[in-house]
């Protein structure tokens, strides 16, 4: 860009952010903009990147202030598309980054200015995911990058606090100067130190390199390791999952915040889950969950964690935290507008009155106050008559309420004492393989047929079959139509085992085989799936077997999967069960025990009864293993029947 340019554009800075709803987006020092001088250090290049907010040119500028001293890094974005001048529609100038986007106006501390914090910009963050959603493996294997992490900071604070005793050292020896008033500086001993000290000692305590040189070793060893940290999706993720929790559990934001996991107000149960130690969430943490679901436009969720956000960055006001990237200003910025955007206009103007308390020279805002103002002299019902916040539809899942009901019971339990038919036994199933060590058979519901076979795996198999499948875990997929894609519907990670990867999955086809009388070897069987669910890890209602002659599952040439059998090889603290929608039960996490349904009638035709889905898990980390055996070599094991009751 022509520096000439710049140069207009900076001088004339003011007017030019103030035209604008969405471009300039500049640090500001002591509440005055920097203008372009001698004392300004600009980079000469223009960078266009799909990580920052807007598709416009994102100009590079660090300003300097002779006068404090204070150096301040901003970036401006010049953008040419026109402000909405509607009469209907306000434009609120506001800074709306982009969906997906990481986009925060500035980070890294430079200087403090009456509660504000100024700071340095960083590079974009990492967009690529390393896999941390999907499992809850990916997001333990961050643990040993932040333990190097730990080691390197460690290493930092024992460099500063040597260099900061030093600097104590001298400033102690010169107070003791200034201590003593008697001190005559008549003495050309002390009138020679005083000017060593002010020509010589000072520069060289302000100007040492030893601070440098200790966060560059910081930085260089975090660079080593960043590549192996989760990238900016897995934080969105993350986000989205605790939304998903917070919904399906119908839990408390403020108890979430505060490490609680509690109903909201008139459930029948309050506490879900009781951990051994609470976990609290800091005012920034809430923010960035509030900012990925504005970001996405729904504010439904926005709003109740954006307000626990301001409400916890009230309650520590003018303290700073290095790590935090938000502050009280950004936290009621965002909830004002996502308020406005909700309908709700008497409370995004009460929020964006208090951020003028805190910024008052925020003339963006002041704009804002001014238009809420108007709207609410022409639409005086508004004040008491406010928009009711709508939760986002789900257009895919007709039951959710039904499917989130069953998802609270945390898995109900089978009422044999009311339901004779219900029983417990030792199954054999006529098989040699079995008479030395039958397997405990609980039938769990009649229509559909669904039984649960109690320690059908041992620990030690357990733990080696999810050994196999961890390097091979990748992001769950389902059948749409022709292909297999994955969807947000599914949070898990999955991988295949044949059963020449090791000699014990011959062993459980065996068992699985023997136990269901039914021909479990390819291609009338699937390899063993094996299923890690990462963090509020769920796969909404949905059937096992083929509702389409388009199916992939068809490629297999042997028929559409007749049964399930499915292995839990984990416990979990809470949720994770899985739910029959619509014949209205679930059944908990049981470790090392195998469920077992079938989905087709013996006519072949589906089972809309077999209806299913995975709870979102609450706490804990959920394996499964399924094995989906096909209609094909069953002939004569399950013998075809046109009665549609069979």
């Amino acid at each position: 860009m022509n520096p000439a340019l710049i140069n207009s554009l900076l001088e004339a800075l003011p007017d030019f952010a103030n035209s604008l709803c969405e471009g300039l987006h500049f640090v500001k020092a002591s509440d005055t903009w920097f203008k372009l001088s001698t004392h300004i250090v600009m980079t000469n290049h223009i960078i266009h990147s799909s990580g920052f907010p807007h598709k416009d040119p994102v100009v590079f500028l660090c300003f300097h202030s002779p006068s404090t001293g204070v150096n301040a890094w901003g970036t401006a974005s010049f953008s040419h598309r026109p402000v909405n001048s509607s009469s209907h529609t306000p434009c609120l100038c506001f800074p709306e980054p982009e969906r997906g986007t990481a986009e925060t106006p500035s980070r890294g501390r430079v200087s403090v200015e009456g509660g504000r914090t100024l700071r340095a910009p960083q590079p974009p963050r990492r967009r690529r995911s390393q896999g941390a959603g999907g499992a809850l493996t990916s997001v333990a294997r961050a643990l040993a990058p932040e333990r190097r992490l730990l080691v390197l900071l460690r290493r930092y604070l024992s460099g500063e606090e040597a260099r900061l005793r030093d600097l104590t050292r001298f400033y102690d020896k010169v107070l003791s100067l200034h201590e003593d008033s008697a001190t005559p500086v008549s003495n050309p001993l002390l009138a020679f130190t005083l000017i060593k000290r002010l020509q010589s000692d000072w520069r060289n305590v302000v100007h040492s390199l030893e601070a440098s040189e200790n966060i560059r070793a910081l930085k260089d060893g975090y660079e080593k390791v960043e590549q192996d940290l989760p990238a900016f999706e897995d934080l969105e993720g993350a986000a989205r999952a605790l939304m998903r929790l917070q919904d399906v559990y119908m839990l408390n934001v403020k108890g979430l915040a505060q490490g609680v996991f509690q109903r909201v107000t008139g459930s029948a149960v309050t506490d879900l889950y009781s951990p051994r130690r609470l976990f609290s969430l800091t005012a920034d943490d809430c923010f960035q969950v509030g900012k990925v679901a504005y970001d996405m436009g729904d504010y439904y969720h926005a709003i109740p964690w954006l307000e626990e956000a301001v409400s916890l960055f009230r309650g520590s006001y003018g303290e700073w935290k290095t790590e935090d990237e938000a502050c009280l200003e950004d936290a009621l910025d965002h909830l004002a507008f996502a308020y406005f955007q909700a309908g709700n206009v008497s409370c995004a103007l009460s929020l964006s009155r208090e951020f003028l308390l805190y910024s008052p020279d925020n003339k963006r805002m002041a704009r804002n106050v001014l238009k809420y103002e108007k709207l609410l002299a022409e639409s005086p019902n508004q004040v008491v008559a406010e928009a009711v916040i709508q939760r986002p539809n789900v257009p895919h899942l007709q039951t959710r309420d039904t499917y989130e009901g069953l998802c609270q019971t945390l898995g109900s339990q089978p009422t044999h004492y009311q339901i004779p038919s219900l029983y417990c036994s030792y199954e054999t199933n006529s098989s040699p393989y079995l008479l030395l060590q039958p397997i405990r058979k609980e039938v769990i519901h009649l229509e559909p047929y669904v039984v649960l076979y109690h320690d059908f795996v041992s620990d030690l198999e357990a733990q080696k079959i999810r050994g196999l499948a961890e390097p091979w875990l990748q992001r769950s997929v389902v059948a749409s139509g022709e292909k297999q894609l994955p969807v947000e519907y599914r949070i898990s990670k999955s991988a295949w085992l044949k059963d020449t990867v090791d000699p014990l999955l011959v062993t459980l086809d065996h068992r699985i085989g023997a136990l269901t009388g039914l021909d479990v070897q390819p291609p009338y069987a699937e390899y063993l799936q094996v299923v890690n669910y990462g963090i509020g890890g769920h796969y909404e209602p949905h059937f096992d077997h083929a509702t389409s002659p388009t199916s992939p599952l068809y490629r297999m040439k042997s028929g559409n999967r007749v049964a399930t059998f499915m292995i839990y090889l984990s416990s979990v603290e809470a949720g994770g069960a899985t739910a029959f929608i619509y014949a209205n039960f679930s059944v908990p996490v049981v470790k090392n025990a195998a469920l077992f349904w079938w989905n087709l009638h013996r006519s072949g035709e589906g089972d809309g009864d077999t209806l299913h889905a995975g709870c979102p898990v609450l706490v804990g980390d959920k394996w499964v293993a399924n094995k989906w055996i096909h209609e094909y070599g069953q002939e004569f094991r399950r013998p075809c029947s046109s009665s549609p009751e069979d």
